[in-house]
């Protein structure tokens, strides 16, 4: 009976309802049990927490949200499971937060948000923020939806506007839309297990600073079970395919913005892009995180899908 009332149980958490609910400063996804993720805004840039596949366990870094996950070093604390920001904004850092602006993105409301059975958006406005200077106003919306029983989907659309005059993304690999992975799927760490592929075929190290339309993460869970994060740059984003921030010890982030740091060029605002006053930029990206082994055919049908 015993075994019989797990196999029910398993059968209702894959087909159980998510839920959304939303405060002041915070969203929470759930399914069943399962608190899929949590959009915080504790920080100086908004991110998201935990990043869990259906089925699985958090697939992103713990820390600095938790302290207790064994082997994880306590490294780069602006790098928050899952977040989008830029070192060069106008001259301020909202990667690092270095220096003494008080360079970040400031959460003003929640809007819109909806949930059915496998899938949850919502949406929220921000403002990029510096010296008392609202430099960008954004709208963020984020989409996520298990698209079978292995797999689970995020979505993020952001539109940005120039608010208070132009705005300049200076060129540096300190950006954009990122993640830090889980210890075990990284490739240098006591933890370490993890490998590195891109869409043109690049593994590992290879895929640092380079073109393509895709680059994966794949490696156990903290549970030992295969595992695979995939991150997908638009076709419809500025200068796609876009450069990797791709990094051994676990940081994956799509940066269009790096020229210079990437090639090892001599001019450094190869990189830079001007956001007119009162104009807007719009990027997409999605996140995919799949419980399951690396598989190359599936990921590209899954960006064939999406690229559609």
């Amino acid at each position: 009976m015993k075994i019989i009332s797990l196999l029910l149980a398993s059968i209702g958490l894959a087909h159980a309802q998510f839920k959304i609910v939303a405060t002041d400063t915070s969203v929470k996804i759930t399914t069943g049990d399962q608190l899929v993720t949590e959009y915080r805004t504790d920080s100086k840039v908004p991110y998201l927490y935990p990043m869990s596949a259906p089925s699985g366990t958090n697939l992103s870094r713990h820390w600095p949200m938790e302290n207790d996950a064994a082997g994880e070093e306590q490294d780069h604390p602006h790098h928050r499971s899952f977040w989008l920001s830029h070192g060069k904004v106008n001259g301020y850092d909202f990667w690092a937060w270095t220096g003494n602006k008080d360079a970040r993105i400031v959460h003003r409301s929640t809007e819109k948000t909806a949930a059915t059975e496998k899938s949850a958006t919502f949406t929220v406005n921000l403002d990029w923020v510096a010296e008392k200077k609202t430099l960008l106003s954004e709208i963020r919306c984020y989409a996520i939806e298990d698209i079978d029983a292995e797999t689970r989907v995020i979505d993020t659309t952001t539109t940005l506007k120039a608010a208070n005059g132009d705005v300049v993304f200076g060129d540096t690999k300190e950006g954009f839309f990122a993640l830090r992975v889980d210890r075990s799927l990284r490739l240098k760490g006591p933890e370490a297990k993890g490998a590195i592929s891109d869409s043109h075929g690049r593994k590992n190290e290879a895929c640092w600073g380079k073109k393509s339309a895709w680059v994966a993460f794949s490696g156990p869970d903290d549970q030992g079970k295969p595992a695979v994060i995939v991150m997908m740059d638009h076709p419809q984003n500025l200068r796609h395919e876009t450069t990797w921030h791709a990094r051994d010890y676990g940081l994956l982030a799509a940066n269009p913005f790096g020229i210079h740091d990437f090639e090892s060029k001599k001019d450094n605002t190869l990189g830079n892009y001007t956001l007119k006053d009162q104009q807007t930029i719009t990027f997409r990206y999605r996140l995919v995180l799949h419980r399951g082994a690396y598989d190359d055919k599936k990921i590209q049908d899954w960006w064939k899908g999406y690229s559609k």
